[in-house]
């Protein structure tokens, strides 16, 4: 079971961008790394192919290791570390500082 999920708000807290928050678009469970909206942003340089006919630098989002992040809680809006809880036969998250359960 992930304690980061896909739509998740975090915050970073290491590395160049330490500090920021910013929205979980895409998780990699199997290498442990994560891609946050607006955080790592890399340039990448683009040849012109027959799907994509413009070349060009391109500025994008870099994976980031996933413990290098901590969740924010819907609840209470401060980051904290997960745990988990069984609701109504359902696997929940649980937030560690405010104790509210949350998907």
């Amino acid at each position: 079971m992930r304690k980061v999920r896909k739509g998740d708000r975090v915050k970073v807290l290491s590395g160049n961008d330490r500090g920021r928050v910013g929205k979980v678009l895409v998780v990699y469970p199997d290498k442990q790394r994560i891609i946050v909206e607006n955080v790592h942003m890399i340039t990448k340089h683009q040849r012109p192919t027959q799907t994509l006919r413009e070349p060009g630098i391109i500025k994008r989002e870099g994976t980031i290791h996933i413990s290098n992040v901590l969740p924010i809680c819907p609840e209470c809006g401060i980051p904290s570390r997960v745990g988990f809880v069984i609701v109504n036969g359902e696997k929940m998250r649980r937030c560690k500082q405010c104790g509210e359960t949350f998907r």
